[in-house]
Order: structure tokens, then sequence, then C-alpha cells
């Protein structure tokens, strides 16, 4: 993603991108901000969702929807739906989702999971095509990556839940979840580290300019 901020060609308008030192720091936030929202999903699917099919079935349906919502800012503060086509079609598939997931509950747990388990391997791959195109504005995206990559590898392991004998509950995608929710910390976690180091090599004379 190429954060340089250039200016409109004649006659046409055109997104202001945010400075590179302001659109880390958001970053920053949104990824802390991710998994947040993933911890204190685990947190309810694990307790009040046990046993009320009512207050699962909300879970189920909020957790892709709040993927989209995510998905959807990301891209609209760092340029556009347009300079960002990997969040774009995530936003996409994570809606879709949330209706695939609301007919799945009509029949059983097993489709939900089917459901799930090709959600995680397409918005893997994606996230790990959004981690790649920021590499080299941000830094610290090999996190991501790797996030990326285990969401991929998560819904092949969920696929093969769903073909299970055993009918599953919320709880199996809690691992999901909770792999999702280390990877945003750890990525808020390293992309600050990365920023003060790059603020404390920046020569004094710079700094006073």
């Amino acid at each position: 993603m190429q954060l340089s901020v250039v200016g409109p060609r004649p006659g046409k308008s055109s997104t202001q991108l945010p400075s590179p030192k302001s659109a880390a720091g958001w970053l920053r936030n949104y990824y802390l901000t991710r998994a947040v929202v993933s911890a204190a999903w685990i947190a309810a699917a694990v307790t009040a969702a046990r046993g009320h099919h009512q207050i699962a079935g909300f879970l189920l349906i909020a957790y892709p929807a709040w993927d989209a919502v995510a998905n959807a800012f990301d891209a609209q503060s760092n340029g556009g739906l347009q300079r960002n086509p990997t969040q774009t079609l995530n936003l996409v598939i994570s809606t879709i989702t949330v209706g695939a997931v609301a007919i799945a509950l009509e029949f059983s747990m097993n489709a939900v999971i089917g459901v799930f388990a090709v959600w995680a391997v397409l918005a893997g791959l994606l996230q790990l095509a959004t981690a790649v195109r920021r590499w080299k504005t941000y830094g610290a995206q090999w996190v991501m990556v790797l996030s990326g990559a285990q969401s991929a590898l998560a819904g092949a392991f969920m696929a093969t839940v769903a073909i299970g004998a055993h009918e599953p509950d919320i709880t199996a995608i809690a691992p999901y979840a909770g792999f999702g929710a280390f990877y945003f910390l750890l990525s808020a976690i390293w992309l600050t580290v990365s920023n003060a180091r790059h603020r404390d090599v920046i020569p004094p004379d710079n700094l006073a300019a």
C-alpha cells in the first residue's frame, strides 16, 4: 500500500492518504482494537454462549460482521476501497459469510463450522496479501503474514471438524479467534517497538528541523 501523498491530477479528485507516521500510529491502534474485540468474543463464547443457542447464534453472526466492518474501516482510513483491494474483497467475503452463517444456523453447527472453515481460508489468504502490500511502508508485518497463513490452516482444520460425526459447539471456533487475538496484539506491540527504534535513530538535527 502506497502511503506517499501525491497531489491530484488536474480535473480529477483523489483521496488524500495519511502520512506514514500517522498511518503507522493508526495501524497500531487498529491492531490493538481487533485484539481486544477478539478476546471479548472468546470470553463471551466460552461463558455466556455455552448452552444458550440464541447467544451463540448472535456471536457466530457477529464475528464475520465485525470483520467486515473492520476491513471497511481499514480501507476507508487508508485511501478508500479502490486503493485497498484486498481489504475490499475481505469486506465482501465477510459480508457474504454473515448471511451464510445465518442460513447454516438453521441446519446444524456442523454446517456453521463448515462456513467458518471456508471463510477462515479466504480471509487468511487476503490478510496475508494485505500484510505483503504493507510491508515496505510499515515494516513489522511478518506477524500478520504468519497470522494469515495460520488462519488458512485453521480453516482446513475446521473443515475436518465440520464433516465429523460429532456435532461441535461455538467453542470449536474459540482457538481460531484466540490465535487471531494473539497475532493482532503481537502486531500492535511489534509495530510500536519498531516505530520507537526508528525514532531513536533519527539524527538530532532532523528532529529539530
